[in-house]
């Protein structure tokens, strides 16, 4: 899969980030300024982004309007998805989306589905890392998984909401591994991480983002990534390892994998020129050196697609995710 910021690796990010400033005449433009919704709680991954896009936008002066974030994580992210499809026709929403817009819709009675929205872009995916107390003996998955499989459901498992991305990949977990753990959700990755660090819970599945200080500070520690291959960053995070040195779980003897999408949607009824306004946005976004500093420290996984290629995606990548849940019976019987 080519990408932008693939592209600016090879080409020189200088050139490419000069080049995507240049602003033509547009059809359309914000008139006052645009909410970015997040659909989680303060503190993790999506959080984060939406302050990073804020910056960004800011300081190049991608836009003419001031850009606002909208911190609506209630009902495990429905309060924000809601919100982004109740504002049909309204061009100054956009919503950070990723997988509750599949989990939730399954998962429960909300009605609702990505459909209803207008797809912009896809503009990265996050990777999930297997993290226990730095404190605990495990340096594998596979000396963690034995001494939870010794004492079932001793060992909490703490994750972002029910049903949701980290409940289905610890359930994935359990049934690879013939384990079972007790899940307990939180509403955030940042919370998730302080209770790890406490010693409340035994283990997590968060994000890298969302538990880089900790890692960095020696709190906490690194067990295995649910991707099919390692994390390309080199430069070192610890005094010891980089994100590149993290083990795939599949290398590791724990074959679950789990990517989750970071898209950028605007209420359904968007326009074409209202949509070219914001692809051409988020291309100049993903191009800068804020961004791909972002990247980097928080080891995203580079993707960018936008129109029909993007449209497939959420296709697939809903399919993927009923089969998950309907495996783990997340599924809600209607």
């Amino acid at each position: 899969m080519t990408t932008l910021i693939g592209l600016a690796k090879g080409a020189g990010l200088a050139a490419l980030f000069a080049a995507t400033l240049w602003t033509p005449a547009w059809a359309w433009e914000p008139t006052k300024p645009v909410e970015i919704i997040v659909p989680a709680g303060a503190g993790g991954a999506s959080d984060q982004m939406a302050r990073v896009l804020q910056n960004v936008i800011g300081k190049h002066k991608l836009m003419k309007q001031p850009v606002i974030i909208q911190l609506k994580g209630g009902s495990s992210g429905g309060e924000g998805i809601m919100d982004a499809k109740m504002s049909a026709g309204d061009p100054n929403k956009i919503l950070i989306a990723h997988s509750a817009i599949y989990t939730l819709p399954l998962a429960t009675d909300l009605a609702f589905s990505w459909r209803d929205l207008t797809p912009v872009a896809l503009i990265a995916m996050d990777e999930f890392i297997l993290w226990v107390n730095s404190d605990t003996p495990y340096k594998t998955p596979q000396e963690y998984l034995a001494a939870v499989k010794a004492q079932p459901e001793a060992f909490k498992m703490g994750g972002t909401g029910s049903k949701r991305e980290d409940h289905i990949i610890t359930a994935a977990i359990e049934k690879a591994q013939n384990v079972k753990f007790t899940y307990i959700p939180y509403k955030s990755g940042g919370e998730i991480s302080t209770q790890l660090v406490g010693k409340h819970i035994d283990s997590d599945v968060n994000n890298p983002s969302e538990s880089v200080a900790q890692w960095r500070a020696g709190q906490v520690r690194t067990l295995c990534v649910f991707d099919d291959k390692r994390m390309p960053f080199k430069t070192k995070v610890t005094s010891d390892q980089s994100w590149g040195d993290i083990p795939t779980c599949k290398e590791s003897g724990l074959d679950v994998q789990y990517l989750m999408l970071r898209g950028i949607f605007l209420p359904g009824g968007a326009t074409a020129d209202q949509i070219a306004f914001y692809v051409d946005l988020f291309k100049k976004i993903v191009a800068t050196p804020e961004w791909r500093e972002y990247v980097d420290t928080n080891a995203l996984k580079e993707t960018f697609l936008t129109g029909a290629a993007f449209r497939k995606f959420l296709e697939e990548d809903e399919k993927r995710h009923r089969e998950l849940m309907t495996s783990a019976g997340f599924v809600a019987v209607k």
